[in-house]
């Protein structure tokens, strides 16, 4: 497998999660249209307020996972779509726990655990690439 298609691959995710971001976006806005909460209102309906923290959590856990996808992705030559293939785990994670948390938000709990997973594989698979990379450059 190439490098290439690794990158393919986790550009792909990358693509796909910046859909799941836009998806609870939209999500609140539908909210705030349907239960009448005006902007800038962060408070109202409950049903509202769920589908906000799921975007804002959403966003506070992209700002984590996106760096990490791709320095993985830089330095993690080991297994090449294993960068990806945990980026896909995120992206699974983050809509279980959209769906879960806005119908019963104490069932939200599966998708957060699916999610952190996949971002402590990523943190995992870029710590050891960026010891193989300073192993490389420090042994000449």
């Amino acid at each position: 497998m190439s490098a290439t298609v690794a990158t393919l691959f986790t550009a792909t995710v990358t693509v796909l999660a910046l859909l799941v971001v836009f998806w609870t976006g939209f999500r609140v806005g539908g909210m705030r249209s349907k239960h009448n909460v005006q902007a800038p209102a962060v408070t109202g309906h409950p049903e509202f307020e769920r589908a906000y923290r799921v975007q804002m959590n959403t966003l506070e856990q992209f700002v984590i996972f996106l760096p990490l996808l791709w320095l993985s992705n830089s330095y993690f030559m080991m297994l090449p779509l294993l960068t990806g293939a945990l980026g896909l785990v995120w992206i699974v994670g983050r809509i279980v726990y959209a769906l879960a948390y806005v119908s019963d938000p104490g069932s939200r709990g599966t998708g957060f655990i699916i999610s952190l997973a996949a971002t402590a594989g990523l943190l995992i698979t870029t710590i050891v690439g960026l010891v193989n990379a300073w192993m490389a450059v420090t042994a000449g």
